[in-house]
């Protein structure tokens, strides 16, 4: 009995000993932050402002990677995280559309959805936008100007959330586009072009030209600090409450210990003074939500772009 004691004693201090050294051992190689769109938008900012921090915290390279292509899929840099070993060394930053729209639409690597969340640090301050010229200033004069006149609305493409509210909203207030089209670039050129004559975008995009555009709504349920006056998708029409957000995710086999070093690192740089200056100057939400946080919006999100996808096939 006392041999079988000693030994259950030793492999427990063993057991021990490799969890503290699993630990210690990550990271001990370069860190890849994944964004799969293109340098220089609010994601990829703030993840890079992480991956600094990760690198000076934990002293190995941490760089973001951007693996753009697929606006509303195949989303190949996702692709990429879930197919990379799942040991904490690939991190994907994503926004909404890849927990959410990625496993819906037919790409295999995707679904059933191989990531679980470690938590969302962004809210974009998306927006339905016209000219300043244009003879009506908000949704309702847009929707009474649309019954008698063509409206022309320019996005990033059909399939991806904003733009599919920003089509169930119309739908929603008696009105349609005559046509739409997608753009690589939504800013204040493609207004003053006249090639469409709304278009949903980030409002850091038109921040240049804020005071020559109008802003009619902002989508998702907290109205913008750089536009207080203008309503929320989610006022004008509660069944559609989406917020466009951006988390940080990992292969759901990653273990705990590698999640909790990313999440201290992660939590810590989205609260500091210089990620709270950047939420201010452009109108973003920068805050850490947990995982089990992220799970319950998950659900909530694909409930919701369930029924904007019955509005829409009406």
């Amino acid at each position: 009995m006392l041999n079988v004691i000693k030994t259950l004693t030793a492999t427990a201090i063993a057991a021990t000993a490799f969890a503290g050294a699993t630990m210690a051992d990550y990271p001990e190689k370069p860190v890849e932050f994944v964004v799969p769109w293109p340098p220089g938008d609010l994601e990829d900012v703030l993840t890079r402002m992480i991956a600094e921090d990760f690198q000076a915290t934990y002293d190995v390279p941490a760089a973001v990677v951007n693996k753009p292509g697929g606006g509303g899929g195949p989303f190949p840099g996702a692709i990429d995280v879930a197919n990379a070993p799942a040991d904490g060394y690939t991190i994907g930053s994503f926004i909404i559309a890849i927990p959410v729209v990625g496993p819906q639409i037919g790409i295999p690597d995707l679904n059933p959805n191989p990531f679980e969340p470690l938590g969302n640090f962004l809210t974009y301050p998306f927006v339905i936008a016209a000219g300043g010229t244009a003879p009506y200033d908000d949704m309702a004069g847009l929707a009474a100007h649309a019954q008698a006149n063509d409206v022309v609305l320019g996005h990033f493409g059909a399939p991806l959330v904003p733009t599919r509210v920003t089509m169930a909203l119309a739908k929603e207030m008696g009105f349609s586009y005559a046509s739409d089209a997608a753009f690589d670039a939504l800013d204040c050129n493609t207004l003053a072009s006249g090639d469409v004559d709304v278009i949903n975008t980030t409002l850091q995009l038109i921040l240049p030209c804020l005071d020559d555009v109008k802003v009619l709504a902002s989508i998702g349920a907290e109205r913008i600090a750089l536009t207080p006056d203008t309503p929320t998708v989610a006022e004008l029409a509660p069944d559609l409450n989406v917020a466009l957000w951006n988390g940080l995710f990992v292969h759901k086999d990653t273990p705990q210990d590698v999640r909790d070093k990313i999440i201290a690192v992660a939590k810590e740089t989205v609260m500091s003074e210089r990620a709270q200056t950047l939420a201010a100057e452009t109108g973003a939400l920068v805050y850490w939500q947990d995982a089990a946080a992220v799970d319950a919006q998950i659900e909530a999100d694909i409930a919701t772009l369930g029924r904007i996808g019955e509005m829409l096939a009406e």
